[in-house]
C-alpha cells in the first residue's frame, strides 16, 4: 500500500501515526475481503488474495486481522463492494489515478470529484490518464536487506525487470503475473519486503515547484483519507523541502 523511495511520489502516504495505521489496516482488510469473496478464501488458489495477504504482511498487519478479513468474505449478507477507478488532473497538470472499493458509487464519485475541484484539479474520462502509466508488480526492501549489487543480481535472477537501490531502500519492478514468484524467491533470500503490490507506475514524471507540490500533496492526502479510496497514484516529483512543508 505505501509508497517508498522513488515511489513516494507515485503512491503518497504520510507517516505511520496510529490513526493512519488503523486506516491503512482497514483498507488492507477490505481488499482481502473483496479478493476472497470474488475468488476463493484460499490464497493458494486465488492470486488476487495472495497479493492482498502479502501486502498486509508487508504492512505489519496482525495475522488475526488477516484471518478475520478472509472469514468476513464468507458472511452471508455481507457488504458488497464495487471496484471503481477515477482519473483526473491535479495541480501542475499532474495525472492522478484513484482506485476505490465502494458500496455506493454515487457517493464515492461525488466525494472524489469534490476533492479534485477544491484543489483546482479536474476529473477526466477513463483512460485519460492511465495511458501515461504502466501496470507493474512492485516490491520494496529495506536498504539494509542487502547491498545494491546483491539485491540487483538476485532480483534479475528471480525474474524482476528492474531494481533501483538508494539509501532509502531497494525498489523492484516486475510483470504483474510474476509478482508472487519474484517476491517469494527474494523473501526467502532477504526476508519480508516492506511493501508488495500491483501498482500504476508513471512512464514519465512532472517536476513541480515547492508551492505547487504542496498543493498537489494536500489533494492526494485528502483522496487517501477517504474511506472508499484504496490507492492513489500520480506522475510527479517534488523536492524533499515540499514534503517537509507538507508534513510540517
Amino acid at each position: 500500500m505505501a509508497g517508498h523511495s522513488k515511489f513516494k511520489n507515485i503512491q503518497y502516504r504520510k507517516g505511520a501515526q496510529d490513526k493512519k495505521r488503523a486506516q491503512v489496516f482497514s483498507k488492507l482488510a477490505k481488499e482481502i475481503t473483496v479478493a476472497a469473496k470474488l475468488g476463493t478464501p484460499d490464497p493458494a488458489m486465488n492470486a488476487r488474495l495472495r497479493t492482498a495477504v502479502a501486502a498486509a504482511r508487508a504492512g505489519n498487519m496482525p495475522k488475526d486481522n488477516i484471518e478475520r478479513a478472509i472469514k468476513k468474505s464468507l458472511d452471508a449478507g455481507g457488504e458488497n463492494y464495487e471496484e471503481m477507478r477515477y482519473e483526473g488532473f491535479g495541480a501542475g497538470g499532474v495525472g492522478v489515478i484513484v482506485e476505490s472499493l465502494t458500496d455506493n458509487r454515487n457517493r464515492t464519485a461525488s466525494e472524489v470529484r469534490s476533492i479534485f475541484s477544491k484543489a483546482g484539479g479536474n476529473m477526466g474520462e477513463t483512460g485519460s490518464v492511465s495511458f501515461m502509466f504502466d501496470r507493474v508488480g512492485a516490491i520494496t526492501f529495506a536498504a539494509d536487506a542487502a547491498s545494491a549489487d546483491d539485491m540487483f543480481e538476485a532480483a534479475i535472477e528471480a525474474g524482476a525487470e528492474d531494481c533501483d537501490s538508494t539509501d532509502d531502500g531497494h525498489d523492484l519492478i516486475c510483470e504483474p503475473d510474476q509478482l508472487h514468484e519474484v517476491a517469494g524467491t527474494l523473501t526467502e533470500k532477504f526476508g519480508e519486503p516492506q511493501s508488495i503490490g500491483i501498482i500504476w507506475k508513471p512512464k514519465n514524471s512532472i517536476e513541480l515547484d515547492d508551492e505547487t507540490g504542496v498543493k498537489l500533496l494536500k489533494m492526494l492526502e485528502a483522496l487517501d483519507d477517504s474511506d472508499d479510496v484504496q490507492n492513489v497514484y500520480a506522475n510527479f516529483e517534488v523536492s524533499d523541502t515540499a514534503i517537509e512543508m507538507m508534513n510540517g
